[in-house]
C-alpha cells in the first residue's frame, strides 16, 4: 500500500500536466467504482455457491439501516470529499508541503482516536509516532513553505487529512462485520456519484484525443492500483490491526514518494532526507514494538 501511494503521487503530478486534476481524478473513481462492483458480485455468487471464501471479500453480517446510512455519509466525507480536496490540493501545493501534511495523518488519527477513546494508545506508540513525525521533518520539511502561491495547496491537503481521519475512525465498526471489499466499494460508489456530477462540466472540456497513451494508462492503472488494491490492503489493516497502528504505516508515503520523484523526476536525494526516511522507519518498528510489548504484558 505504501509503495503504490508513495509513487502514485509522482504519476498524478505528471498526469495533471495533460489532465486537469479533478476530471482526471473523476475518471479514476468511475474505473474503480466499476471494478468493485464487478468484485462484489463475484465475491456474493462465490459465497452463494458455498465455496470458501475470506472475510476481506465477503461476509454473512446483514446491512442494517444504519449500515446503509453510514455507507453513504463516508463515501460522501472518504472518497468525495478526500479526493476533491486531496487532488485539489496536490496540484496547487509543492511536493515537500503535500506529503508533509499527508504524513501528519497517523499523528492526526491516533489522538482523535485515544479521545474518542477508541484506541489505547501506548507509550511506545507515541513515542514511534514522535520519531515518524521528526522524520517527515527531515524527508521534506526542510525548506518547506506553508505561506504564498503554496497556501490554497496547504489548506486543501489538511482538508483531505480530516477526511481521512474521519473516514477511517467511522468505517472501522463497519468493517468488523462487513469485508474490506464491500465497505470500500460502496462508500466509493457513493462518493463517487456526486464527485463525477461535479466534474462533468471539466470533463467535457478535456480534449480527451489528444491526451498521451502514456496518460491514459497512468489514470487506468492509478485507478486499479492506487484505489482498488491500496484501499482494499488499507481497510484490511484497520480490520486486523486497528485505525491507529494501520495509520501509522502512511508515514512511509512520503519517504516513498520522495524516492520515487528522485528517480523519475530527477528531484535531488540529499542526506538529510536519507536520516529523515531512516528516522520514519525506527518510528514504524517502535509501535510494532510497543503493541507486542502491550499484548505480552
Amino acid at each position: 500500500m505504501v509503495l503504490i501511494w508513495g509513487a502514485n503521487f509522482s504519476v498524478i503530478k505528471r498526469a495533471f500536466d495533460e489532465v486537469p486534476p479533478q476530471p482526471f481524478n473523476a475518471l479514476r473513481l468511475v474505473i474503480a467504482s466499476a471494478v468493485f462492483l464487478a468484485a462484489i458480485a463475484i465475491a456474493r455468487r462465490t459465497a452463494q455457491r458455498g465455496s470458501p471464501i475470506s472475510t476481506v471479500f465477503h461476509t454473512t453480517h446483514p446491512l442494517t439501516r444504519r449500515d446503509r446510512i453510514d455507507l453513504v455519509w463516508l463515501g460522501l466525507v472518504g472518497h468525495c470529499g478526500y479526493q476533491f480536496f486531496f487532488v485539489g490540493g496536490v496540484a496547487l501545493s509543492s511536493a515537500s508541503n503535500a506529503a508533509l501534511i499527508v504524513g501528519s495523518t497517523p499523528a492526526v488519527l491516533a489522538v482523535v482516536s485515544a479521545v474518542l477513546g477508541r484506541e489505547q494508545i501506548s507509550r511506545l506508540h507515541w513515542i514511534g509516532a514522535a520519531v515518524s513525525a521528526l522524520g517527515i521533518y527531515f524527508v521534506v520539511g526542510h525548506g518547506a513553505s506553508f505561506g504564498g502561491a503554496t497556501f490554497q495547496g496547504d489548506i486543501r491537503v489538511m482538508c483531505s487529512v480530516a477526511c481521512w481521519v474521519t473516514f477511517t475512525l467511522g468505517a472501522a465498526s463497519l468493517i468488523k462485520r462487513h469485508s474490506p471489499l464491500y465497505v470500500t466499494g460502496m462508500t466509493m460508489v457513493y462518493g463517487g456519484i456526486p464527485y463525477v456530477v461535479m466534474a462533468l462540466p471539466q470533463i467535457l472540456r478535456v480534449p480527451w484525443l489528444d491526451v498521451s497513451a502514456w496518460t491514459l494508462t497512468a489514470l487506468v492503472l492509478s485507478a486499479l492500483l492506487a484505489l482498488n488494491l491500496a484501499y482494499v490492503i488499507w481497510y484490511m489493516g484497520v480490520q486486523r490491526l486497528g485505525p491507529a497502528r494501520t495509520s501509522i504505516y502512511s508515514n512511509g508515503v512520503p519517504v516513498v514518494a520522495m524516492a520515487v520523484a528522485s528517480v523519475w523526476l530527477g528531484e535531488p536525494l540529499t542526506w538529510n532526507k536519507l536520516i529523515g526516511a531512516a528516522a520514519v522507519l525506527s518510528g514504524v518498528l517502535l509501535t510494532r514494538l510497543g503493541r507486542r510489548l502491550g499484548k505480552s504484558a
